[in-house]
């Protein structure tokens, strides 16, 4: 990913936190992890952190101490390009098209997959309350670089954002794609060429003039997908779909014979006229929040507050609107829009499922350069017998892989923590194919290699290598940079004029955690 012209990431580094309740496994103090406070962050920034282990929960990121905690909860991602729907994934993208076809509500098979799919139980939601910033905005707006070590000002203003893309997805969630009568769609035959299937004159054989004899189901598969084509189509708020991308997606879904269907075999379906319901799905940006966002914001909360009371069973005057506004709508990522990035652009975004015009759930999602990062997701509890913890991690691959079109580096789909030791959170493994990050060395190991070793032990090193090292790891420990006073500068001058006991240790820490790279780019705010 090119550069943006993007302001810094800075972070406070809070360090190693004492032992907490653990969501999983219910141990008082056992979870451990270390941790700062994102005041803004750029994508590639946090990219490289969750390639690292770490993860945001609002503003607030942590990491596992993996080899320490009760639960060792290890960053899994699923290759969205190669994704093969299993046969419970279809049952429930089977279930859910008969309801928006036909309006049936049959429960489908029992052992199904729980429903709060591709999300941890709320966790991470009091990391913040206890490790909140209180440095004032002033503190951190750079004034000036102390070019002692000839680091550079990147305190540059920002690009204005591009208006907020909502992708509108029809009835089965299907993308509308709207089409100019006059554009040739790529894979479409032209509107200005008839195709005129003659029969040759008599003695003469084949006219190779026209176009080569094709099979009668060939011709009604071709039909169908223009049909499909004319009646789905996709508005971007403030600019036009580039629709061959999705034409193309769809194309290669139905191209091949005999292959097992694919995710979008199961979304792009054309419905009947008199179909019972209508599905939409909207994407818009929650960071900054979008006008769109602000106009939902009321609904959105209220879904939420009843998924976490009957879900799980807070007291009506728990999920506060400030709680659900730092939880799930604050983000310390910063917009960035790039020539040759997806549409909508990155950073953080609410995915929100409409039936028959009301907000049924909605997936808070992070938009990066190489994934879509599923944050969250919560849902009517009304609608559970849909199952949309599985429908909508569903939905964020096939998003995911619509992304790829523009976005050539965006293939993943990072599902958070997979959690060997917590059997009922098993289930993300079943994403196949997918990847578990290595604790120790930060490559990606396939899940198939992973397992038998979780069996004998809850923690372990996956890169089986042992002469491989943490290829990032921190070398230059004086090259870290620092915002100290309003001013830019490496760690080896802040260490120099710093005042009082040394916080090398600290920092330290906070370097071997971010890996050499982010320490090098991100600014540790220092008071």
């Amino acid at each position: 990913m090119a550069a943006a012209e993007s302001s810094p990431s800075i972070v406070e580094y809070f360090g190693g936190e004492d032992g907490y309740r653990c969501g999983y496994c219910k141990n008082e103090t056992g979870n451990l992890s270390h941790g700062m406070w994102a005041h803004s962050m750029t994508v590639q920034d946090y990219q490289d952190l969750i390639d690292r282990g770490w993860r945001r929960s609002g503003k607030y990121v942590y990491k596992p101490i993996m080899n320490q905690t009760c639960c060792p909860q290890y960053t899994i991602r699923c290759q969205a390009l190669h994704f093969q729907t299993s046969k419970s994934h279809k049952k429930v993208l089977k279930k859910m098209l008969k309801f928006i076809s036909k309006g049936d509500i049959s429960k489908v098979m029992g052992g199904e997959e729980p429903m709060d799919s591709h999300i941890e139980e709320v966790v991470a939601c009091s990391h913040e309350y206890r490790s909140e910033s209180h440095v004032s905005q002033a503190e951190l707006t750079p004034l000036s670089v102390d070019h002692a070590e000839g680091v550079e000002a990147e305190d540059k203003d920002k690009e204005q954002m591009k208006e907020e893309v909502n992708v509108k997805k029809m009835e089965s969630g299907s993308l509308q794609i709207h089409v100019a009568k006059d554009t040739p769609v790529p894979g479409e035959p032209s509107h200005s060429t008839k195709i005129v299937h003659a029969l040759p004159k008599p003695g003469k054989g084949a006219d190779l003039s026209k176009p080569p004899c094709r099979k009668a189901k060939d011709i009604r598969k071709e039909r169908k997908l223009q049909k499909l084509l004319q009646n789905q189509m996709c508005t971007y708020e403030g600019s036009p779909l580039q629709a061959g991308d999705q034409v193309l997606l769809l194309q290669s879904s139905k191209s091949k014979t005999n292959q097992p269907k694919t995710v979008e075999d199961f979304i792009f379906v054309s419905l009947p006229d008199d179909a019972a319901h209508k599905l939409e799905v909207r994407v818009v940006r929650s960071s900054p929040p979008s006008s769109q966002f602000k106009a939902t914001f009321q609904e959105s909360y209220q879904v939420y507050k009843r998924y976490q009371m009957v879900i799980h069973k807070d007291p009506p005057d728990k999920p506060t609107i400030n709680q659900f506004t730092r939880f799930l709508c604050d983000s310390p990522l910063e917009a960035e829009n790039l020539p040759n990035g997806p549409d909508c652009g990155y950073g953080s975004f609410h995915q929100q499922y409409w039936l028959d015009g009301k907000i049924i759930a909605v997936g808070v999602i992070d938009i990066l350069p190489y994934c879509v990062s599923s944050v969250y997701l919560y849902y009517d509890p009304d609608y559970s017998f849909l199952s949309l913890g599985v429908y909508s991690a569903l939905r964020e691959i096939a998003f995911t892989r619509q992304l790829h079109e523009k976005a050539p580096d965006l293939r993943f789909y990072y599902m958070g923590f997979y959690i060997h030791s917590c059997p009922k959170m098993r289930y993300k493994g079943q994403y196949r194919p997918s990847d578990l990050l290595c604790p120790e060395t930060y490559v990606w190991m396939p899940i198939e290699q992973c397992l038998p070793l979780l069996e004998r032990s809850k923690y372990c090193r996956f890169n089986q290598d042992v002469k491989a090292v943490d290829e990032g790891r921190i070398k230059d420990l004086g090259r870290v940079r620092v915002l100290h006073k309003r001013t830019i500068m490496s760690y080896s001058v802040y260490k120099k004029r710093r005042k009082g006991p040394s916080d090398e240790a600290s920092v330290q820490q906070y370097a071997s955690l971010v890996g050499q790279t982010c320490s090098e780019r991100m600014l540790l705010f220092r008071s």
